[in-house]
C-alpha cells in the first residue's frame, strides 16, 4: 500500500464538467496486537504500519527500544500489526484517552495536565538560525509525496538542523510522529536533540510525543493550541508556529533560535497561557 487510493471523480471548472481519474488519501483501521492481545485500533493511512506500531508502543512507554521486540509483522492485508515482545507481562492499560488529533487518536498516558506523567524538563544545547528553520519547512513541503498527489494528508519530519532524516505522512498528524519514531528505531536514527517539523496543528498529544522523543524544537506550518503552549513552556521545549518563508511565530523557548536578545527578553515577559 502506498497511501493513495485510486478512484474516478468529477471536476467542475470554468463552466464545464470533467472526468478525472485520480486518487484520494487512503484511510482505514489498523489494529496493533501485543503478545497475541489487541492493544488498540487506530484510524490511519495504512502505509508504514510497522513504523506506526513501533512508534506508538515507544511513545506509550510499552517498549524502550527495538531490542524489546521479538517479532514484528504486518498481516491480514495490512489491517493488523502483530508484535511479540521478549517479555510477556505487558498489560493493556485500563485508561484510554481520546486525543484531539484527527484520525481518532488515542493515548494511555496524558490527560491534558502537566502533572500527568510529566517528562523531565528538556535540557539541550541545540540551536538553529531562523532562516534555516524556514528552509527546513520548505524542504518538508517539498518532500510531502502523498500531499502533492492527493492532498488531505499531514506530513512530519525529523531533522538534524541541516537535512531531513525521516519523513512520514498520514491522515492523523499524531500518527506521523509515531511513524517517524518507528522509522527512526528501525533505521538506527537518534531522535534526541533533533528538530520536529509538522504541517498540522500542534496539540497537547503532539507536544507529549515530542517530549518523549527528546526533540527540543517543534515547528509547525500552522498553529499550536493553548495547552500545547503551556506544556512546551513548562517542559522546556521550543515551540514555533506559522512557519512561512522568512517568518514565523515563537510561543516558547526562543533561546534556541539564535534570536537577538530583545526577542528573548520579550518572551520572558510573556505570561502563562490560560487553560482552555
Amino acid at each position: 500500500m502506498d497511501g493513495a487510493a485510486g478512484l474516478t471523480y468529477a471536476r467542475y471548472e470554468a463552466g464545464r464538467w470533467h472526468r478525472v481519474d485520480g486518487a484520494v488519501i487512503e484511510e482505514g483501521f489498523v489494529t496493533i496486537s501485543v503478545n497475541g492481545q489487541e492493544l488498540v485500533t487506530v484510524m490511519c493511512t495504512p502505509h508504514g504500519q510497522d513504523r506506526l506500531a513501533l512508534g506508538f508502543l515507544r511513545a506509550e512507554g510499552l517498549i524502550a527500544g527495538l531490542d524489546d521486540v521479538r517479532v514484528l509483522r504486518v498481516t491480514h492485508g495490512g489491517c493488523l500489526v502483530d508484535v511479540w515482545l521478549h517479555r510477556h507481562d505487558v498489560k493493556r492499560p485500563k485508561r484510554r484517552i481520546l486525543t484531539s488529533g484527527c484520525g481518532g487518536g488515542v493515548t494511555f498516558g496524558i490527560d491534558g495536565t502537566a502533572e500527568s506523567l510529566p517528562p523531565p524538563r528538556m535540557e539541550s544545547s541545540l540551536r538553529i538560525a531562523p532562516p534555516q528553520l524556514c528552509e527546513l519547512m520548505s524542504r518538508l513541503l517539498a518532500a510531502a509525496r502523498l500531499y502533492s498527489e492527493v492532498r488531505g494528508v499531514h506530513t512530519s519530519a525529523l531533522s538534524d538542523g541541516q537535512t531531513l532524516l525521516a519523513v512520514a505522512e498520514d491522515v492523523g498528524r499524531h500518527n506521523t510522529l509515531d511513524k517517524l519514531w518507528g522509522d527512526a528505531m528501525l533505521r538506527g536514527i537518534e531522535t534526541r536533540d533533533r528538530i520536529l517539523l509538522a504541517t498540522g496543528r500542534i496539540s497537547s498529544e503532539m507536544i507529549h510525543k515530542a517530549a518523549r522523543m527528546g526533540t527540543p524544537i517543534v515547528a509547525s506550518r500552522t498553529s499550536p493550541t493553548s495547552l500545547s503552549v503551556r506544556l512546551a513552556r513548562e517542559w522546556g521545549l521550543t515551540l514555533v508556529g506559522y512557519v512561512r518563508s522568512g517568518r514565523f511565530q515563537v510561543y516558547a523557548g526562543a533561546e534556541r533560535l539564535e534570536a537577538p536578545g530583545d526577542l528573548v527578553e520579550v518572551m520572558a515577559m510573556v505570561g502563562e497561557v490560560a487553560r482552555a
